[in-house]
C-alpha cells in the first residue's frame, strides 16, 4: 500500500487495470455475522445514547455531518511524506511535521496516520527493533531524538487524532540481511525471515513471528500517549514476479491439514485477533483497524464479492476483511479504493456500496481510502477532472454506514493538485467535524462547561475534568433548540483544551454560542450557552 503509493501503482494497480484475477484459494466459506466482542472490561458509555435522544426529532443535513472522520496518510518508508530526506537535523524534521499538520488542519482534517515501523525498524526509541534509516540514512543509528512524543503531541495540541501505521510482516528492503544491525530481528532470528523477490519478509506462519509484531506494537501502546493502531494492506507479498514465496517448510510444520491459502489467511486472522487483543487489553480506548486492498473478491471468485476483476486480496495476499469484520478483531477498516467512478476493471460507485453492505449490522467503522495522489494524473482521463475526487464524497452520503475518508498522501495536502482541496473544503469540509463515537472504546462525556461568557470578542469558559477538547456552536439566529448541536451547521470549531483554569475561543459577530465537553473519543457533554 502506502508503504509506497509508487509500489501499489506498480503493482495491485497495474493488476486491476489489465483486468486480470486470480483466484489462489478456495471458494470463500461465506457465514452469518457472529456477535461482536466487547473489549476487556469495556463500560458502556450513555453519552452517544443522551446525545441521540437529545436530538432524535432533528432534522439533520447531509451536508454537513456533526460525525467524520477526515485523515491523511504521512508515509515515512523511503521518505515519501516526511522526513522529506534523510540526514535532516531535528528541528528541521519538527518543522517539516509541523507544516503537514497544519495544511491538515487547514484543510479541516481530524486525524493523522503516521508511519512509525516501514520495515521491521523503529521511527521512536525502541529496544525491539533498530532505528530506522529513513531517518537518518543508516539503519540502526541513532537520530539524537525521539520523533514521536513530538509526533504525537504536536497532533493532539491542533485537535488531531495520532494513528500510529505498523507495517506487520516487511522486514527489510535490501535483500542482503548482512547490512542490517547486528541486533536486528531478521539477523538474530534468521529462521524467521523469508526472501522474496529482493526483499525480506517475516514467515506469518511462525507463532514467534505474530508473538514478535505484537509486542512491538504493544511496546507503543504501553509507552506513547497513541490513539490508535494502524496496519496497511501489505500482509503476504502483493503477486510480483513467478517466484513462490518459501514457506514450505512452515506450512509442513503448523498446516495441518489445511489448503495452503486457507492457511496463509488463517495466519493472517490470528495476527489480527492478537493484536486487536493486545492493543485493547493495554489500553481500551486506543483504536485498531487496517486499510485493506479495495477488492475483497471478484464476483468471478465468489459470488458474494464484487463486479470488479481485478486483483483479489482475499486470494492473492491472504487478506480476508470480511472475516475480520464478521468476527470483531477491527475497529473500522479504511479500504483503498483508489479507482474512479466508471473505471471498469474497479468501479469506485460498485466498490463503496458493497464495503458499506459488509459492515452494515456490525460495530466495525468504515471509511474510504481516497487516491489524493491520483488527482492530475494523466493515464486515467477521470483523474484530470478536479471533480472526480469530490464526488466520491458526495455518493459516500447515500450510504450511513460510511463514516469518514482518509487520503493518501500527505504530500498531496502541499500542492492541492488542480485545487481538489479547494473544492473539498467548499463542498464537503465547510465546517469541523466531532470523531465518530466507538461504543467498544468506552469513555465518558466530561462535565458540561460552566461559566461561559462573552466578554467583547472572546468567548470563554471553565475548564472541565476529563476534557481533551471542546466543541464550539454559533448560531446566528441567536435562537437557540435542542436541534442545534444535531449536525455540524452551527459547529465552528473543536478547540484542543490548553492549560489553566479557563478556555477561550474569539468570538465574532452576533447570535449565541454554546460550548460542550468531548473526552478523547469525542463523547460530547450537554452543550452550555454563553452568557453575554
Amino acid at each position: 500500500m502506502r508503504t509506497g503509493r509508487p509500489l501499489l501503482a506498480a503493482a495491485a494497480l497495474a493488476v486491476v487495470t489489465t483486468g486480470a484475477a486470480y483466484a489462489l484459494g478456495p471458494d470463500a466459506q461465506v457465514t452469518k455475522p457472529t456477535a461482536l466482542k466487547r473489549a476487556p472490561g469495556a463500560t458502556t458509555t450513555t453519552s452517544e445514547t443522551t446525545a441521540a435522544s437529545r436530538t432524535a426529532s432533528c432534522t439533520t443535513d447531509v451536508r454537513y455531518p456533526k460525525r467524520q472522520l477526515r485523515g491523511v496518510w504521512i508515509a515515512t518508508v523511503k521518505n515519501i511524506d516526511w522526513p522529506s530526506r534523510t540526514g535532516l537535523s531535528p528541528a528541521k524534521q519538527q518543522a517539516e511535521y509541523v507544516r503537514i499538520l497544519d495544511n491538515a488542519v487547514k484543510r479541516r482534517l481530524n486525524a493523522v496516520f503516521v508511519q512509525v515501523r516501514p520495515a521491521s525498524d523503529a521511527l521512536y526509541k525502541s529496544s525491539l527493533e533498530p532505528w530506522s534509516k529513513f531517518l537518518t540514512g543508516t539503519a540502526g543509528k541513532d537520530p539524537g531524538w525521539d520523533p514521536l512524543p513530538f509526533l504525537v503531541a504536536e497532533a493532539h495540541k491542533r485537535g488531531l487524532e495520532f494513528h500510529a501505521w505498523f507495517n506487520p510482516y516487511r522486514a527489510s528492503y535490501d535483500g542482503d540481511v548482512s547490512k542490517l544491525p547486528a541486533d536486528h530481528p531478521a539477523r538474530v532470528h534468521p529462521d524467521w525471515i523469508v526472501k522474496h523477490e529482493g526483499l525480506v519478509y517475516y514467515n506469518p506462519g511462525l507463532p514467534a513471528v505474530r508473538d514478535h509484531v505484537t509486542s512491538v506494537i504493544t511496546d507503543v501502546v504501553k509507552r506513547y500517549d497513541i490513539d490508535g493502531v494502524h496496519f496497511d494492506d501489505y500482509f503476504y507479498p502483493y503477486p510480483g514476479g513467478s517466484a513462490q514465496f518459501a514457506d514450505g517448510a512452515a506450512f509442513r510444520k503448523y498446516g495441518k491439514g489445511e489448503k495452503l491459502a486457507d492457511w496463509r489467511r488463517s495466519n493472517v486472522d490470528k495476527l489480527i485477533a492478537q493484536v486487536d487483543e493486545a492493543v485493547h487489553g493495554t489500553k481500551q480506548y486506543v483504536k485498531f483497524g487496517i486499510s485493506p486492498f479495495g477488492i475483497w473478491r471478484n464476483k468471478a471468485q465468489d459470488p458474494t464479492g464484487s463486479a470488479t476483476a481485478g486483483m483479489s486480496a482475499y486470494d492473492s495476499i491472504y487478506a480476508d476483511a470480511r472475516h475480520w469484520i464478521r468476527k470483531g478483531t477491527v475497529d473500522y477498516v479504511a479500504p483503498q479504493l483508489y479507482w474512479p467512478s466508471g473505471f471498469k476493471a474497479a468501479d469506485y460507485d460498485v466498490l463503496m456500496p458493497w464495503w458499506a453492505k459488509e459492515v452494515k449490522g456490525t460495530d466495525v467503522h468504515l471509511y474510504i481510502g481516497q487516491a489524493l495522489y491520483r488527482v492530475g494524473s494523466t493515464d486515467t482521463p477521470a483523474w484530470t477532472r478536479p471533480g472526480q475526487l469530490p464526488s466520491h464524497l458526495t455518493k459516500n452520503r447515500k450510504h450511513k454506514q460510511v463514516k469518514g475518508d482518509v487520503y493518501f498522501n500527505a504530500k498531496q495536502l502541499l500542492t492541492n493538485p488542480l485545487g481538489v482541496l479547494d473544492l473539498i473544503v467548499k463542498n464537503h469540509y465547510s465546517h469541523p467535524a466531532l470523531l465518530p463515537l466507538m461504543k467498544d472504546r468506552g469513555g465518558q462525556a466530561p462535565a458540561q462547561p460552566a461559566d461561559v461568557k462573552i466578554q467583547g470578542t472572546a468567548l470563554s469558559w471553565k475548564g472541565s475534568p476529563g476534557a481533551a477538547s471542546y466543541a464550539v456552536y454559533h448560531i446566528p439566529s441567536g435562537k437557540v433548540g435542542e436541534c442545534a448541536t444535531a449536525d455540524a451547521r452551527n459547529l465552528v470549531a473543536v478547540v484542543p483544551a490548553a492549560g489553566g483554569d479557563r478556555q477561550s475561543f474569539p468570538a465574532s459577530g452576533g447570535g449565541a454560542y454554546l460550548v460542550s465537553a468531548l473526552d478523547r473519543l469525542h463523547n460530547e457533554s450537554a452543550p452550555a450557552k454563553a452568557a453575554p
